[in-house]
Protein backbone atom coordinates (compact mmCIF):
# COMPACT_ATOMS: atom_id res chain seq x y z
CA UNK A 1 0.00 0.00 0.00
CA UNK A 2 1.49 3.52 -0.80
CA UNK A 3 -0.80 5.22 1.96
CA UNK A 4 0.02 3.58 5.47
CA UNK A 5 -2.22 5.21 7.52
CA UNK A 6 -1.85 3.15 10.34
CA UNK A 7 -1.11 4.06 13.25
CA UNK A 8 -1.52 7.66 12.09
CA UNK A 9 -4.05 9.06 14.62
CA UNK A 10 -5.40 12.37 14.67
CA UNK A 11 -5.69 13.88 18.17
CA UNK A 12 -7.21 17.47 17.18
CA UNK A 13 -9.28 19.20 14.55
CA UNK A 14 -6.06 21.75 13.55
CA UNK A 15 -5.01 17.77 12.53
CA UNK A 16 -7.40 16.75 11.00
CA UNK A 17 -7.76 19.82 8.87
CA UNK A 18 -4.36 19.62 7.64
CA UNK A 19 -3.66 20.28 4.11
CA UNK A 20 -2.08 16.99 3.85
CA UNK A 21 -3.35 14.56 6.57
CA UNK A 22 -1.30 11.70 5.68
CA UNK A 23 2.39 11.60 6.43
CA UNK A 24 3.29 9.97 3.00
CA UNK A 25 1.59 13.36 1.28
CA UNK A 26 3.78 15.72 3.54
CA UNK A 27 6.98 14.21 3.13
CA UNK A 28 6.39 13.99 -0.75
CA UNK A 29 5.56 17.88 -0.30
CA UNK A 30 8.56 18.04 1.72
CA UNK A 31 11.05 16.14 -0.85
CA UNK A 32 9.45 17.78 -3.56
CA UNK A 33 10.46 21.28 -2.10
CA UNK A 34 13.41 20.22 -1.40
CA UNK A 35 14.17 19.24 -5.17
CA UNK A 36 12.72 22.16 -6.60
CA UNK A 37 14.90 24.21 -4.36
CA UNK A 38 18.19 22.69 -3.42
CA UNK A 39 18.84 20.46 -6.99
CA UNK A 40 17.30 21.41 -9.87
CA UNK A 41 19.36 25.66 -9.47
CA UNK A 42 22.89 23.22 -10.30
CA UNK A 43 21.18 21.32 -13.24
CA UNK A 44 19.20 23.94 -14.82
CA UNK A 45 20.56 24.94 -18.38
CA UNK A 46 19.45 27.74 -20.57
CA UNK A 47 17.17 25.26 -22.42
CA UNK A 48 15.34 24.08 -19.69
CA UNK A 49 14.79 27.46 -17.53
CA UNK A 50 13.78 29.30 -21.13
CA UNK A 51 11.97 26.34 -22.65
CA UNK A 52 9.94 24.24 -19.79
CA UNK A 53 11.01 25.53 -16.14
CA UNK A 54 10.19 29.25 -16.27
CA UNK A 55 7.18 29.14 -18.44
CA UNK A 56 5.28 26.48 -16.31
CA UNK A 57 6.88 28.50 -12.95
CA UNK A 58 4.75 31.84 -14.37
CA UNK A 59 2.19 30.37 -15.92
CA UNK A 60 0.82 28.26 -13.04
CA UNK A 61 1.19 31.77 -10.98
CA UNK A 62 -1.52 32.97 -13.56
CA UNK A 63 -3.50 29.88 -13.79
CA UNK A 64 -3.58 30.28 -10.03
CA UNK A 65 -4.95 33.10 -9.89
CA UNK A 66 -7.33 32.49 -12.54
CA UNK A 67 -8.61 29.57 -10.54
CA UNK A 68 -9.45 31.88 -7.86
CA UNK A 69 -11.78 34.00 -9.84
CA UNK A 70 -13.13 31.12 -12.16
CA UNK A 71 -12.78 28.00 -10.12
CA UNK A 72 -13.37 29.18 -6.51
CA UNK A 73 -15.94 32.40 -7.55
CA UNK A 74 -17.42 31.18 -9.84
CA UNK A 75 -16.72 34.40 -12.17
CA UNK A 76 -15.93 34.20 -15.50
CA UNK A 77 -12.75 35.72 -17.06
CA UNK A 78 -11.65 36.14 -20.60
CA UNK A 79 -9.47 39.29 -20.00
CA UNK A 80 -6.46 37.75 -18.04
CA UNK A 81 -3.80 38.32 -21.06
CA UNK A 82 -4.67 41.92 -20.72
CA UNK A 83 -4.57 41.85 -16.67
CA UNK A 84 -1.13 40.35 -17.46
CA UNK A 85 -0.20 43.13 -19.61
CA UNK A 86 -1.02 45.45 -16.61
CA UNK A 87 1.66 43.63 -14.34
CA UNK A 88 3.78 43.66 -16.78
CA UNK A 89 4.02 47.20 -17.90
CA UNK A 90 3.58 48.41 -14.44
CA UNK A 91 6.61 46.75 -13.45
CA UNK A 92 8.53 48.11 -16.66
CA UNK A 93 7.09 51.60 -15.25
CA UNK A 94 8.66 50.95 -11.65
CA UNK A 95 11.78 49.56 -13.02
CA UNK A 96 12.68 52.39 -14.94
CA UNK A 97 11.23 54.94 -12.31
CA UNK A 98 13.15 53.69 -9.43
CA UNK A 99 16.23 51.88 -10.31
CA UNK A 100 17.59 51.17 -6.76
CA UNK A 101 14.35 49.70 -5.66
CA UNK A 102 14.20 45.45 -5.10
CA UNK A 103 13.12 43.51 -7.78
CA UNK A 104 10.91 41.78 -5.09
CA UNK A 105 9.39 44.92 -4.20
CA UNK A 106 8.65 45.89 -7.92
CA UNK A 107 7.19 42.47 -8.67
CA UNK A 108 5.04 43.06 -5.64
CA UNK A 109 3.74 46.51 -6.58
CA UNK A 110 2.72 45.61 -10.12
CA UNK A 111 0.51 42.56 -8.63
CA UNK A 112 -0.91 45.21 -6.49
CA UNK A 113 -1.25 47.83 -9.45
CA UNK A 114 -3.09 44.88 -11.34
CA UNK A 115 -5.27 44.15 -8.44
CA UNK A 116 -6.68 47.50 -8.45
CA UNK A 117 -7.48 47.71 -12.37
CA UNK A 118 -9.05 43.96 -11.70
CA UNK A 119 -10.94 44.98 -9.36
CA UNK A 120 -12.72 48.30 -11.39
CA UNK A 121 -13.47 45.73 -14.25
CA UNK A 122 -14.81 43.60 -11.78
CA UNK A 123 -17.59 45.85 -11.09
CA UNK A 124 -19.95 44.93 -13.39
CA UNK A 125 -19.72 41.36 -12.02
CA UNK A 126 -22.31 43.09 -9.11
CA UNK A 127 -24.80 43.52 -12.01
CA UNK A 128 -24.14 40.62 -14.19
CA UNK A 129 -23.16 37.30 -14.46
CA UNK A 130 -22.06 34.13 -16.56
CA UNK A 131 -21.91 34.88 -20.68
CA UNK A 132 -22.70 38.76 -19.75
CA UNK A 133 -19.62 38.68 -17.69
CA UNK A 134 -17.03 36.92 -19.68
CA UNK A 135 -17.77 39.49 -22.50
CA UNK A 136 -17.36 42.53 -19.85
CA UNK A 137 -13.87 40.65 -19.28
CA UNK A 138 -13.60 40.30 -22.62
CA UNK A 139 -13.77 44.20 -23.36
CA UNK A 140 -10.76 44.65 -20.52
CA UNK A 141 -8.92 42.55 -22.78
CA UNK A 142 -8.88 44.42 -25.87
CA UNK A 143 -9.35 48.03 -24.17
CA UNK A 144 -6.23 47.42 -21.91
CA UNK A 145 -4.66 45.84 -25.23
CA UNK A 146 -5.36 48.93 -26.97
CA UNK A 147 -4.74 51.49 -24.01
CA UNK A 148 -0.60 49.93 -23.82
CA UNK A 149 -0.44 50.49 -27.71
CA UNK A 150 -1.76 54.30 -28.15
CA UNK A 151 -0.30 55.95 -25.22
CA UNK A 152 3.26 56.47 -25.38
CA UNK A 153 3.63 57.13 -22.23
CA UNK A 154 3.32 53.09 -21.13
CA UNK A 155 6.36 52.58 -23.08
CA UNK A 156 8.12 55.56 -22.20
CA UNK A 157 7.55 56.74 -26.06
CA UNK A 158 10.01 54.18 -27.92
CA UNK A 159 9.99 54.73 -31.03
CA UNK A 160 9.23 50.43 -31.78
CA UNK A 161 6.32 50.99 -29.00
CA UNK A 162 8.25 47.82 -27.29
CA UNK A 163 8.93 47.77 -23.47
CA UNK A 164 12.42 46.03 -22.73
CA UNK A 165 13.40 44.69 -19.42
CA UNK A 166 16.69 46.71 -18.17
CA UNK A 167 19.07 44.71 -16.11
CA UNK A 168 18.76 44.53 -12.31
CA UNK A 169 20.08 42.22 -9.64
CA UNK A 170 19.06 41.21 -6.17
CA UNK A 171 22.04 40.70 -3.91
CA UNK A 172 24.87 41.00 -6.47
CA UNK A 173 22.77 38.73 -8.79
CA UNK A 174 21.41 39.55 -11.85
CA UNK A 175 17.74 38.62 -12.42
CA UNK A 176 16.79 40.30 -15.45
CA UNK A 177 18.21 41.12 -18.71
CA UNK A 178 20.09 38.76 -21.44
CA UNK A 179 23.29 38.36 -18.66
CA UNK A 180 21.35 37.19 -15.94
CA UNK A 181 21.79 33.25 -15.02
CA UNK A 182 19.14 30.62 -15.65
CA UNK A 183 19.46 29.75 -12.34
CA UNK A 184 19.03 33.24 -10.66
CA UNK A 185 15.86 33.45 -12.95
CA UNK A 186 14.51 30.03 -11.83
CA UNK A 187 15.33 30.77 -7.95
CA UNK A 188 13.41 34.23 -8.52
CA UNK A 189 10.44 32.82 -10.16
CA UNK A 190 10.14 29.96 -7.61
CA UNK A 191 9.99 31.82 -5.00
CA UNK A 192 7.14 34.22 -6.20
CA UNK A 193 5.36 30.39 -7.21
CA UNK A 194 5.52 29.23 -3.67
CA UNK A 195 4.36 32.35 -2.03
CA UNK A 196 1.44 32.43 -4.50
CA UNK A 197 0.78 28.97 -4.00
CA UNK A 198 0.82 29.24 -0.44
CA UNK A 199 -1.41 32.79 0.38
CA UNK A 200 -3.93 30.79 -2.41
CA UNK A 201 -4.27 27.58 -0.56
CA UNK A 202 -4.89 29.31 2.84
CA UNK A 203 -7.11 31.53 1.69
CA UNK A 204 -9.50 28.75 -0.07
CA UNK A 205 -9.39 27.00 3.16
CA UNK A 206 -10.37 29.61 5.14
CA UNK A 207 -13.44 31.84 5.17
CA UNK A 208 -13.15 34.10 2.39
CA UNK A 209 -12.41 31.15 0.59
CA UNK A 210 -15.68 29.25 1.90
CA UNK A 211 -17.67 33.21 0.70
CA UNK A 212 -16.05 32.89 -2.69
CA UNK A 213 -17.38 29.05 -3.49
CA UNK A 214 -20.91 30.30 -1.66
CA UNK A 215 -21.02 32.31 -4.11
CA UNK A 216 -20.37 30.24 -7.11
CA UNK A 217 -22.90 27.58 -6.23
CA UNK A 218 -25.65 29.78 -5.41
CA UNK A 219 -24.91 33.67 -4.98
CA UNK A 220 -28.83 34.46 -4.14
CA UNK A 221 -29.03 31.75 -0.81
CA UNK A 222 -25.43 32.85 0.17
CA UNK A 223 -26.48 36.35 0.37
CA UNK A 224 -29.53 35.11 2.40
CA UNK A 225 -27.44 33.43 4.84
CA UNK A 226 -25.12 36.56 5.06
CA UNK A 227 -22.57 36.64 2.57
CA UNK A 228 -21.57 39.91 1.43
CA UNK A 229 -21.88 39.77 -2.38
CA UNK A 230 -19.48 42.77 -3.39
CA UNK A 231 -16.87 41.78 -0.83
CA UNK A 232 -17.00 38.44 -2.01
CA UNK A 233 -16.69 39.18 -5.61
CA UNK A 234 -14.21 42.03 -5.50
CA UNK A 235 -12.07 40.26 -2.94
CA UNK A 236 -11.49 37.44 -5.69
CA UNK A 237 -10.81 40.04 -8.60
CA UNK A 238 -8.78 41.64 -6.09
CA UNK A 239 -6.41 38.48 -5.06
CA UNK A 240 -6.65 36.70 -8.68
CA UNK A 241 -5.38 40.35 -10.55
CA UNK A 242 -2.86 39.97 -7.98
CA UNK A 243 -1.87 36.73 -8.62
CA UNK A 244 -1.85 37.30 -12.48
CA UNK A 245 0.04 40.89 -12.08
CA UNK A 246 2.77 39.12 -10.78
CA UNK A 247 2.97 36.56 -13.29
CA UNK A 248 2.35 39.49 -16.31
CA UNK A 249 6.05 40.96 -14.36
CA UNK A 250 7.92 37.88 -14.63
CA UNK A 251 6.78 37.17 -17.77
CA UNK A 252 8.20 40.26 -19.12
CA UNK A 253 11.20 40.77 -16.72
CA UNK A 254 12.69 37.49 -16.45
CA UNK A 255 11.53 35.10 -19.12
CA UNK A 256 11.21 37.59 -22.28
CA UNK A 257 12.76 40.46 -21.60
CA UNK A 258 10.94 42.69 -24.18
CA UNK A 259 7.42 42.64 -25.23
CA UNK A 260 5.01 44.56 -27.90
CA UNK A 261 1.51 44.15 -26.08
CA UNK A 262 -0.52 42.75 -29.45
CA UNK A 263 1.70 39.65 -29.66
CA UNK A 264 2.77 38.91 -26.10
CA UNK A 265 -0.58 39.74 -24.42
CA UNK A 266 -3.41 39.24 -26.82
CA UNK A 267 -6.19 37.59 -26.69
CA UNK A 268 -4.69 33.82 -27.03
CA UNK A 269 -3.00 34.54 -23.84
CA UNK A 270 -6.19 34.76 -21.69
CA UNK A 271 -7.21 31.33 -23.71
CA UNK A 272 -4.18 29.90 -23.13
CA UNK A 273 -4.79 29.99 -19.50
CA UNK A 274 -7.93 29.33 -19.33
CA UNK A 275 -7.30 26.09 -21.23
CA UNK A 276 -4.99 25.73 -18.45
CA UNK A 277 -7.47 26.26 -15.46
CA UNK A 278 -10.23 23.98 -17.74
CA UNK A 279 -7.77 20.89 -18.24
CA UNK A 280 -6.29 21.07 -14.64
CA UNK A 281 -9.06 21.21 -12.67
CA UNK A 282 -11.76 24.30 -11.40
CA UNK A 283 -11.32 25.05 -8.04
CA UNK A 284 -8.30 23.07 -7.50
CA UNK A 285 -4.65 24.93 -6.04
CA UNK A 286 -2.89 21.39 -7.47
CA UNK A 287 -5.01 21.50 -10.82
CA UNK A 288 -3.51 24.79 -11.72
CA UNK A 289 -0.05 23.09 -11.37
CA UNK A 290 -1.32 19.80 -13.56
CA UNK A 291 -2.54 21.76 -16.45
CA UNK A 292 0.35 24.69 -16.58
CA UNK A 293 2.72 21.90 -17.03
CA UNK A 294 0.35 19.69 -19.29
CA UNK A 295 0.18 22.77 -21.81
CA UNK A 296 4.07 24.11 -21.52
CA UNK A 297 5.31 20.71 -22.13
CA UNK A 298 2.55 19.87 -25.23
CA UNK A 299 4.10 22.04 -27.96
CA UNK A 300 8.06 20.95 -25.93
CA UNK A 301 7.36 16.96 -26.36
CA UNK A 302 5.42 17.27 -29.98
CA UNK A 303 8.22 19.20 -31.34
CA UNK A 304 10.62 16.07 -29.90
CA UNK A 305 8.50 13.34 -31.39
CA UNK A 306 6.84 14.78 -34.48
CA UNK A 307 9.54 17.08 -36.20
CA UNK A 308 12.99 15.61 -34.37
CA UNK A 309 11.81 11.96 -34.98
CA UNK A 310 9.00 11.45 -37.40
CA UNK A 311 10.43 14.61 -39.15
CA UNK A 312 6.42 16.09 -39.66
CA UNK A 313 6.62 19.76 -41.25
CA UNK A 314 6.72 22.21 -38.17
CA UNK A 315 3.14 23.99 -39.15
CA UNK A 316 1.69 20.23 -39.24
CA UNK A 317 2.77 19.52 -34.97
CA UNK A 318 1.48 22.92 -34.24
CA UNK A 319 -2.05 22.61 -35.71
CA UNK A 320 -1.98 19.15 -34.12
CA UNK A 321 -1.38 20.51 -31.15
CA UNK A 322 -4.14 22.81 -31.41
CA UNK A 323 -6.55 19.51 -32.21
CA UNK A 324 -5.17 18.02 -29.03
CA UNK A 325 -5.81 20.92 -26.89
CA UNK A 326 -9.18 20.93 -28.07
CA UNK A 327 -10.18 17.61 -28.15
CA UNK A 328 -8.79 17.57 -24.60
CA UNK A 329 -11.49 20.18 -23.42
CA UNK A 330 -14.20 18.54 -24.98
CA UNK A 331 -13.58 15.31 -23.24
CA UNK A 332 -12.90 16.76 -19.68
CA UNK A 333 -15.83 18.90 -20.32
CA UNK A 334 -18.19 15.84 -21.00
CA UNK A 335 -16.57 13.53 -19.06
CA UNK A 336 -14.66 15.31 -16.09
CA UNK A 337 -15.45 18.30 -15.40
CA UNK A 338 -13.27 18.80 -12.35
CA UNK A 339 -10.48 18.13 -14.67
CA UNK A 340 -6.63 16.38 -13.92
CA UNK A 341 -7.22 17.50 -10.55
CA UNK A 342 -9.72 14.70 -10.13
CA UNK A 343 -8.51 12.03 -11.64
CA UNK A 344 -5.37 12.55 -9.32
CA UNK A 345 -7.84 12.52 -6.62
CA UNK A 346 -9.41 9.60 -7.75
CA UNK A 347 -6.17 7.45 -8.10
CA UNK A 348 -5.24 8.50 -4.57
CA UNK A 349 -8.27 6.93 -3.73
CA UNK A 350 -7.53 3.91 -5.39
CA UNK A 351 -3.65 3.30 -4.32
CA UNK A 352 -4.58 3.85 -0.52
CA UNK A 353 -6.75 0.59 -0.90
CA UNK A 354 -4.68 -1.29 -3.14
CA UNK A 355 -4.34 -3.93 -3.02
CA UNK A 356 -7.92 -4.51 -1.65
CA UNK A 357 -11.20 -4.03 -3.23
CA UNK A 358 -13.08 -2.14 -0.54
Amino acid sequence: MFYREAGDFKVSYADDSQTFPIKFDRYRYYVVLAVAFGIIPFLINDYWANAILLPFLIYSIAAIGLNILVGYCGQVSLGTGGFMAVGAYACYKLMTAFPEVSMFIHVLLAGGITALVCVLFGLPSLRIKGFYLAVATLAAQFFLVWLFNRVPWFYNYSASGQINAPERDTFGILITGPNAPAWATYLFCLIFLAFCALVARNLTRGTLGRTWMAIRDMDIAAEIIGVNPLKAKMTAFAVSGFFIGISGALFFAVYLGAVEVGEAFGINKSFLVLFMVILGGLGSIFGSFAGAAFLVLLPVVLKVVGVDILGWPTDIVAHFQLVIVGALIIVFLIAEPHGMAQLWRVAKEKLRLWPFPH
